[in-house]
């Protein structure tokens, strides 16, 4: 088929993509949980987010689609834009599968996941193409667009038509980002047991040379990694990367150096961006502030009510600022554009519990939330703190906060939120703490707690039968002083 041909394969299976989206739209609108203020699919599955990217004055968010069905499928990529990290524009699937190197016959085919970057005011997505079966079975492709809008791929895709080594394991999702004239690439992969993340560069975007293993795991990190992102921040560089079959943790941060003539990044110290159970495939931009804003993949892992016909499938988290802290590890911090979206709300001060007592707090719509409180760790006598929220009638269900002084160990306990699973995720605050300051969103079937600013989150989701606002503080063995505790019901911004 001759290229002319092929963008229009390409445009009729958006258009047939797009119309069964649109079909299953206003059903799957009508879904009692739906998200208010994160970025979802209107209809269809929905996972890693991709092409991350700050372009003519929005921002623009790809992501992996499946637009026929709420399950996992072919990938096209969806993509969504904003001017403010708030409202999302849902625009035309930006990518179908149509050519040999990303067309099969069962599901496991598609455009895989990748990243955009600009040149001379030309929109650029790099990504892998996947066919289950196909030797090679990954290979990394690009399409551009001059209005952010339709692209056409590349005519000597792939650009990258093979592995540098055929024992690895995995060569997918490439980030690619600028340093001096050139430009680099990490692209995930493994070998003989260990996660790498490989090191291409290029002076053009179409020429590619392979310069090594950029890192690799020591044995503890899985063995293969997905979705890698190494970008400089502060005077350090930061890894960022999806880990398959590592004991304990599903994404992982390194803190570094980057020598750029080797290739090589050295790790100077690790750990997990988030603790919850449903935070996956996490990627970055750099915005026109010089910000490094972090947004991933809300999963729910194996959870009952996920497997459910509902028409659509999973989220976005909310938009995160990554700072390098003091002490050389990474904080991720709610984007403040997102108080915007504060609402009537409740301020208290100076409310101290007793042994064995409670107060709540209500909200008039708790379907959409945001809340801050905050505890001087020295006036803690209880032996348990415990926050418990979208508590239903019965009190049968709820999802709970607890915090154990003796350990400095706060929890975030989801076994009864109604989600069908038994998710307990677990954070332990250093010596040094102070203050406890707990940031929490709920957002319908979500929700995102953020530890001390940003210095630890967990997120995961949540499926209550009850959609009740309100928050419950309850001290057992002991007093607790509540410094200050203020709620805010959150708009609803469609998506």
């Amino acid at each position: 088929m001759n290229v002319s041909g092929e963008k229009q394969q390409h445009k009729e299976s958006i258009r047939l993509a797009d119309e069964a989206v649109a079909a299953a739209a206003k059903i799957v609108a009508q879904d009692d949980y739906r998200l208010q203020y994160h970025v979802m699919p209107e209809a269809g599955w929905m996972n890693d987010p991709n092409g991350l990217i700050y372009f003519k004055g929005e921002y623009h968010l790809f992501y992996q689609h499946h637009p026929y069905s709420d399950k996992w499928g072919p990938m096209h990529w969806g993509h969504v834009t904003s001017k403010d990290l708030l409202h999302w524009k849902h625009l035309p699937i930006a990518l179908a599968p149509t050519e040999p190197y990303e067309l099969g016959q069962s599901g496991g085919y598609g455009c895989w996941s990748g990243s955009a970057i600009e040149q001379d005011g030309v929109l650029t997505l790099i990504y892998t193409g996947h066919v289950d079966g196909r030797q090679p079975m990954e290979v990394q492709c690009a399409a551009t667009s001059v209005d952010g809008i339709t692209f056409d791929k590349h005519p000597a895709n792939p650009l990258i038509a093979v592995s540098p080594d055929e024992g690895n394991t995995g060569f997918r999702d490439p980030k690619v980002w600028r340093h001096g004239e050139l430009w680099y690439m990490v692209i995930g992969s493994g070998r003989e047991g260990k996660g790498q993340a490989l090191l291409y560069r290029s002076a053009d975007l179409e020429e590619w040379a392979y310069m090594g293993v950029a890192a690799e795991s020591d044995g503890t990190h899985g063995d293969m990694w997905e979705c890698p992102d190494l970008f400089p921040l502060g005077d350090k560089h930061v890894l960022v990367l999806s880990p398959m079959n590592m004991e304990g943790a599903k994404n992982l941060y390194m803190v570094g150096e980057m020598d750029y003539e080797s290739g090589k990044f050295t790790p100077e110290q690790e750990a997990m961006l988030d603790h919850g159970p449903d935070f996956y495939a996490a990627q970055t931009l750099l915005d026109n502030q010089g910000r490094r804003i972090m947004i991933a993949w809300m999963d729910h892992w194996g959870a009952e009510m996920a497997r459910e016909d509902r028409g659509w499938y999973g989220a976005m988290t909310v938009p995160r600022e990554l700072v390098l802290m003091l002490d050389g590890k990474l904080a991720s911090r709610p984007v403040p554009e997102l108080e915007l979206l504060r609402e009537e709300g409740i301020m208290v001060s100076g409310v101290t519990l007793a042994a064995g007592e409670s107060a709540v707090w209500s909200l008039k719509n708790g379907q959409g939330c945001e809340w801050i409180v905050e505890f001087d760790l020295e006036g803690i006598q209880a032996k348990l703190l415990e926050l418990s929220l979208l508590v239903s009638e019965d009190g049968q269900e709820r999802t709970v906060i607890r915090y154990l002084p003796s350990e400095r160990k706060l929890l975030l306990d989801c076994c009864t939120s109604g989600a069908g699973d038994t998710s307990i995720s677990a954070v332990t605050l250093p010596e040094t703490s102070s203050t406890l300051k707990l940031q929490v969103f709920v957002d319908r079937s979500s929700i995102e707690v953020f530890v001390n600013d940003g210095q630890y989150a967990l997120t995961s989701r949540v499926y209550p039968t009850a959609l009740r606002g309100g928050l419950t503080m309850k001290a057992e063995g002991g007093s607790v002083s509540l410094q200050s505790l203020h709620m805010w019901n959150l708009k609803s911004i469609g998506s």
